[in-house]
């Protein structure tokens, strides 16, 4: 009933800039919070940033001051702005949606994830 689609991953250059884009569908009624998370190959996944339906933000002591995450409520989107990105920020990354939605009238909460975006920093 609930899809992310994440777009904008890619290869970059260290240095350079990103844009991840991530768009929640289906039968919503409401989206608490919204983040993204990244897993490199041989770690656990860990927080990117993430940010609530009034806009308190959390941010991951890595990328804390080279990455925004922005959201528009109207449009169920977040968007994650990343600059000076580094080879160790080379990852899948994931949206992730903790919200409520309503399937035959009833409402339920659950936390969605998306498939991932696979950023790739050069150096």
């Amino acid at each position: 009933q609930v899809q992310l689609v994440e777009s904008g991953g890619g290869l970059v250059q260290a240095g350079g800039s990103l844009r991840l884009s991530c768009a929640a569908s289906g039968s919503i009624f409401s989206i608490n919070a919204m983040g993204w998370y990244r897993q490199a190959p041989g770690n656990q996944r860990e927080l990117v940033a993430a940010i609530t339906s009034g806009r308190s933000i959390n941010y991951g002591d890595s990328v804390k001051g080279r990455f925004t995450i922005s959201r528009d409520n109207a449009k169920n989107t977040v968007l994650l702005e990343m600059n000076s990105l580094k080879p160790e920020d080379t990852a899948v990354y994931y949206c992730n949606a903790d919200l409520q939605y309503i399937d035959y009238g009833i409402k339920y909460g659950m936390d969605y994830w998306g498939k991932g975006t696979l950023v790739t920093v050069s150096s």
